[in-house]
This record gives C-alpha cells, sequence and structure tokens, in this order.
C-alpha cells in the first residue's frame, strides 16, 4: 500500500482537504496566480506553443491535444472570439470536474485567464451542469472573489488585458455536454448538435471563432505553465502526457478521485482504493471512461490507463470514469438501465440515435426479463451497427458500446436469463440498485 502511494500525484487535488480550500486565500497560499503573472509577460503566440509542447489532451474524454485546438483559431480580425469550459459533467461514472469546482474552483478561473489571454478572449462562459446548485454558488463565489482580487476585469494585474467571465447554468441535459449542442443551449437556443463543418474554431458562440475545452483540461494549464511543459510531459507516457484525476466509484471500498500520473493501471488503483467493497467477491466487469465506453473485465487490470493502450485492448480512455462492479451484478441490468439513460438523453435530432436506441431499450428491457430468444442478441448488435458511426454526434456510438463489449464478454448471462425465465441474479444480494424496487 505504501508502496503504491508514491504514485499518486496530487497537483489539482493537492489541497482538497484544506478547510477552507475553496478560496482565494487558500489558492494563493499553494502557488494560485503565480501562472498567471507569468503568462501576462509571455507572448499569446508563446503560451499557445508551451500547451502544445506539453502535450496536454483534452481531459473531456476525446483526448484531441488541447494547445492544437487553441492554435485552430483563424488571425484576429477585430471581432471578438470566446473561451467556453464545459463543465456540463453528465456521464454517468463521472465525476471529476464536479468535485473540482467545489474544492479548488480557482484552478479553473485561473486556467481560464491564462487560455483567454492566449487565444486573445476577452469573454468566457462556463457552462455548468443545472442540477448542481451548490457548484454553481461556489462558483459564482470564486468569480467574485477572482475580480475583487484584480485578477478578472478590466486591466488584469496592470497588463491591459480584460477579461469577463460568464456562469452559465444549464437545464439538465446531457446532450449539451456535446460541445455544438452546448453553444446552441448557451445562445438559447434548443441543445442540439450542429453539422460540423464549420467547427466552432471557425464559427462557435455567436457564429464567431470559439475554443470549447473540459473543465480538468483548463485547470491543468497553470500547473503546466507555472512548472514547465518538460515537468508535465515527464508524467505519463509517451503519447499521453501529465496527470489525470481517476474517480473510482462501485463496489470498492475507498471509492473517490484518485490523481495519477497517465498509464496507472487499475490494479494499483484499486490497491490504493483497498480493494473490493467485499473481499469475497471477484471484479467482473468495470469502464475505463464513463458508461459509454465499451466494458473491461477482470483480464484488463493491468492495461495502462492511457489513451492508446486502452484503444489497442478495445475501448476507450474517456474521463478516467472507473466505474467497479461484483460478480453480484447483473451485467444485463446494469447495460439495460445505462441504455435507458441513453434513450431518454437523445436529443431526437437523428433517425440512427433516436429510433436506435428506443429499439435497443425494448429488446434490453425484453432479455432483462427473460423474454424473446437468442436472435435478440444478433438483432442488438444489428441495431448497434446501424448507429455506430451513423448518428449526428458520439451519443449513438457511446449509447452501443456497453452493448456489444457486454455481448462480447458475458453472451451466456445474456442466455441465461431466457433459459431461466428472467434474471438469474439475487438482487437482494447485490447492493448496486439497492434503493430500486424489485419490479424495475
Amino acid at each position: 500500500m505504501t508502496q503504491m502511494a508514491t504514485t499518486l500525484t496530487p497537483i489539482l487535488t493537492k489541497f482538497w482537504d484544506d478547510p477552507q480550500s475553496w478560496t482565494l486565500a487558500t489558492y494563493e497560499d499553494n502557488e494560485g496566480y503565480q501562472a498567471l503573472k507569468k503568462a501576462l509577460a509571455m507572448q499569446p503566440a508563446d503560451l499557445v506553443q508551451l500547451t502544445k509542447d506539453s502535450g496536454l489532451r483534452g481531459r473531456g474524454g476525446a483526448g484531441f491535444p488541447t494547445g492544437m485546438k487553441w492554435g485552430f483559431l483563424p488571425p484576429p480580425d477585430g471581432g471578438p472570439r470566446y473561451l467556453v469550459v464545459n463543465a456540463d459533467e453528465s456521464e454517468p461514472g463521472t465525476c471529476k470536474d464536479i468535485p473540482l469546482m467545489m474544492a479548488a474552483p480557482q484552478f479553473l478561473i485561473e486556467g481560464v485567464v491564462i487560455t483567454s489571454f492566449a487565444i486573445g478572449c476577452n469573454h468566457a462562459f462556463i457552462y455548468l451542469r443545472g442540477e448542481v446548485v451548490h457548484v454553481y454558488r461556489r462558483l459564482l463565489r470564486a468569480v467574485e472573489e477572482a475580480y475583487a482580487a484584480g485578477y478578472l476585469g478590466k486591466d488584469i494585474q496592470g497588463s491591459g488585458f480584460d477579461l469577463d467571465i460568464t456562469v452559465h447554468a444549464g437545464a439538465g441535459a446531457y446532450i449539451c455536454g456535446e460541445e455544438t449542442a452546448l453553444l446552441d443551449s448557451l445562445e438559447g437556443r434548443r441543445g442540439q448538435p450542429r453539422l460540423k463543418p464549420p467547427f466552432p474554431a471557425v464559427a462557435g458562440l455567436y457564429a464567431r471563432p470559439t475554443v470549447v475545452n473540459n473543465v480538468e483540461s483548463i485547470a491543468s494549464v497553470p500547473p503546466i505553465l507555472l512548472h514547465g511543459h518538460e515537468w508535465f510531459a515527464d508524467m505519463g507516457t509517451e503519447k499521453s502526457r501529465g496527470f489525470g484525476i481517476f474517480s473510482l466509484s462501485g463496489h470498492v471500498k475507498r471509492p473517490g478521485q484518485y490523481e495519477a500520473p497517465l498509464g496507472i493501471t487499475l490494479r494499483e488503483l484499486l490497491d490504493m482504493a483497498g480493494g473490493m467493497r467485499d473481499p469475497n467477491r471477484k471484479l467482473k466487469f468495470w469502464t475505463p471512461g464513463g458508461s459509454s465506453t465499451p466494458l473491461f473485465t477482470e483480464e484488463h487490470l493491468d492495461v495502462p490507463l492511457d489513451f492508446e493502450s486502452v484503444a489497442a485492448a478495445g475501448s476507450m480512455l474517456g474521463t478516467r470514469a472507473l466505474q467497479i462492479f461484483d460478480d453480484t451484478t447483473c451485467v444485463v441490468r446494469a447495460v439495460d438501465r445505462w441504455t435507458e439513460f441513453y434513450k431518454h438523453e437523445s436529443c431526437g435530432k437523428c433517425t440512427p440515435c433516436r429510433e436506435g436506441t428506443w429499439w435497443l431499450k425494448q429488446i434490453l428491457g425484453r432479455l432483462e426479463h427473460g423474454q424473446g430468444d437468442e436472435e435478440d442478441l444478433d438483432k442488438l448488435l444489428d441495431i448497434c451497427d446501424n448507429i455506430l458511426g451513423r448518428s449526428f454526434c458520439a451519443l449513438g456510438d457511446g449509447a452501443t458500446s456497453p452493448i456489444t463489449s457486454s455481448i462480447q464478454y458475458f453472451r451466456q448471462e445474456f442466455l441465461d436469463h431466457l433459459t431461466q425465465g428472467g434474471c438469474p441474479f439475487d438482487r437482494s444480494a447485490s447492493t448496486l440498485f439497492a434503493k430500486d424496487p424489485v419490479s424495475a
């Protein structure tokens, strides 16, 4: 246990346990806003280059190089350009951005100021998931503190650079986590994905050049600038550099946030988390990046959790939302629940996702209750094949991932539902859905 603890890299999580971790005073005691002072003395183009050199990749799931995204903006034309922070964290199992904003919101705000300076933005937006009212209040207070201290507003720190931040609360739509749907929602329209191109870098918010980044991506910018891109690149792997917050939940003894270099394995993280919640139970399946990534099993315990290794093993690193399920869990029921979520959250704009997720839910619901036949498994795979790569955005693709991977690894369990006329698992033994009515 002691040996494993050395692989943790508390940077964004360094002072979360401070009694007043969210205040500006605590942040300033922990190198807060030193990176901004350094940034304001640099050329914006040098900041973009430094971010490229660090190898920072988007922490919102897709893993696109952050500095490259900033570099896509066209040359200034005298009009406004925007930075939009995607804080609409709503992927089932994902829980890193919300605790980060709750415990240390100034990391995000300093990152927003530095990024805005780098890309020539004078008005930035933080689009927050509407249900987390406590985080909304904390962010608003943190922005107030930053204005009062001269880190926001006019002529920041005497540099001549102006920046305003607007914190916007969404209305609880998972689809608004997709960057172009988020922009439509921010403009006051229904949150639905836009056709691309044009990409947000060319015509984003209010049809102006826009950078959309995840909370953790932006919050990682101040430490990188302060300590240097080599410091950041020394952590992680050659192509997946740096640190990240790994969110462990489910059947694990100590669930929570574990900040570690990319490339750590679930076996190491489980050791740090005290192992399975019930030591007599075995790990059955887990998600490497939230419910929209293909499932992994016990055989994947030693897969390095970086973008390349996870992809090579057949899944995606995503948001590093590690949901752990032991052998009391019915995989058919878990996948059925996730599919219900995607069916409900589909915006309805494109036919493959709108119709496909509905049919996936119908068939899975039948199988969960022991109805149907083996041909339904092939029908599920056929529908997934018709959604994958054909839907307007990644929601449809994500909905297929748990289904195709669960049939790949647990086909027999689906068949057991049919031969036994229902779910063979003792629901009273599973703590996963403890609050559900048995008839659900």
